[in-house]
């Protein structure tokens, strides 16, 4: 059975010792309070990981309007819902990694016409479908809207004991992810990169957009 945006907001008003919520559009502070962090709070917790429920795999060609001044010839726009990048391979089967690129400004940069790039989407058929959520997902997500809302929820609760909640329902997720499906090939560092002879200059402000 999906999790509904209802259960989200009760599992994090129980963390907090509050009372549940009759409907998701009941009209009493803390529905209004948590409708304020409820946005923010998914794309948080889906940055947290590689999560399989939320890898899309698309073939990305340069965009010939955006031209970088120096460096990586080839700029590539990311898009709408885009969180974080898990894979990035010249090939469209993922099995040729590719190093030889950089992130900023909401592009990668590189020498290549087109990549195959794996990653973290909040679109509603990935990150954002709650029927693909497991449990534990779930219960990192009530955790962090109990962790952005105590101060006005419950300002007399300690911190520190949310502040442990959320760390371990954080870890039991990202460890159920972890041994579910096959093994990813996370992305090159940075610190390898640069070890195999990857560009790591910036690309503030050096781009020219055509109109």
């Amino acid at each position: 059975m999906a999790v509904t945006q209802l259960d989200l907001y009760n599992d994090a008003l129980f963390i907090l010792g509050e009372r549940e919520l009759a409907t998701i559009d009941e009209d009493v502070e803390p529905r209004h309070v948590l409708d304020q962090a409820w946005t923010k709070a998914r794309d948080y917790c889906l940055q947290q990981g590689h999560w399989k429920f939320a890898l899309r795999s698309s073939k990305f060609d340069f965009t010939p309007s955006v031209t970088p001044a120096f460096g990586y010839s080839r700029a590539i726009e990311k898009p709408s819902d885009y969180i974080r990048t898990s894979r990035v391979c010249s090939d469209e089967f993922f099995n040729s990694p590719y190093s030889q690129y950089t992130e900023e400004q909401g592009f990668w940069y590189s020498e290549l016409d087109s990549l195959y790039i794996q990653y973290v989407s909040n679109d509603t058929n990935y990150g954002y479908d709650y029927s693909a959520w497991p449990e534990t997902f779930s219960y990192f997500v009530a955790a962090y809207l109990a962790f952005r809302i105590r101060r006005r929820i419950m300002p007399s609760l300690e911190a520190r004991e949310i502040a442990q909640e959320l760390a371990t329902a954080k870890d039991n997720a990202l460890s159920k992810d972890a041994v579910e499906g096959p093994t990813q090939q996370l992305p090159v560092g940075k610190w390898v990169n640069a070890r195999h002879g990857g560009r790591r200059k910036s690309y503030y402000d050096r781009t020219t957009r055509g109109v």
